[in-house]
């Protein structure tokens, strides 16, 4: 991944004045939702244990490899650290033309993401394998508990929930009756799982839950030994 600029945001319909117009994001049939507040396309933000390629076209004794360290910054040579985490390419590529400016006249850096931690999906519950998978490519929830191993003997096919993060401390909870749609053979209503998604099979009925809870919350859900 190299760093590549990206411009726009999406357009979104005024409540009750057609098409043409504008409103506050977030907003969709009248119901807020804080999964619709963001960017269409974001930009790739680095972690921890990132590795990245910094190139210098006309000072190639400071290309190197950099990895983001367990505090969040980089480790330049000859060059002041940069803060990397949460940062796009972009914005680090900014950052380490900064560092190097007072030892480099216009320095015209490259920088490209050469190993980052892999979209993944965690399924608990009633589940034969529960663990955390590689989202390797298109994933409904169905596809995940197939990919688990299939329901146990105990599992409530018709309650199973997706729990998706929308920020860092709230999380999205979609029930989904994959019994229906089996039953029904029509997988239409079948939800595609985003990179950290979260499919949590119960063993006894969930009547009601909350459509968005504390991150925190999540904790109940997950017996750390299955990891």
């Amino acid at each position: 991944m190299v760093a590549v600029a990206q411009e726009g945001r999406p357009r979104v319909a005024n409540v009750g004045s057609g098409p043409s117009g504008t409103t506050s994001s977030g907003i969709a049939g009248g119901a807020w939702s804080p999964a619709l507040t963001g960017e269409r396309r974001p930009q790739y933000r680095l972690h921890k244990s990132d590795v990245i390629d910094i190139t210098f076209s006309f000072s190639p004794e400071f290309n190197q490899t950099v990895t983001v360290q367990a505090d969040g910054f980089l480790s330049l040579r000859g060059a002041p650290g940069v803060y990397g985490e949460g940062q796009t390419l972009l914005e680090l590529q900014s950052a380490i033309r900064a560092a190097y400016s007072p030892i480099l006249q216009e320095p015209e850096v490259t920088v490209v993401l050469k190993d980052f931690d892999k979209p993944y999906f965690v399924t608990s519950g009633e589940v034969t394998r529960p663990g955390k998978y590689e989202l390797r490519g298109d994933t409904t929830v169905a596809e995940a508990v197939a990919m688990a191993g299939g329901f146990t003997r105990q599992a409530k096919h018709s309650q199973v929930v997706l729990f998706r993060h929308v920020s860092a401390e709230l999380v999205e909870a979609h029930i989904v009756d994959v019994k229906q749609m089996l039953a029904s053979h029509n997988l239409a209503e079948d939800m595609h799982l985003q990179p950290g998604d979260f499919v949590f099979v119960p063993q006894s009925k969930i009547s009601k839950i909350r459509q968005f809870l504390p991150a925190s919350n999540l904790s109940m859900y997950i017996n750390p030994t299955q990891f």
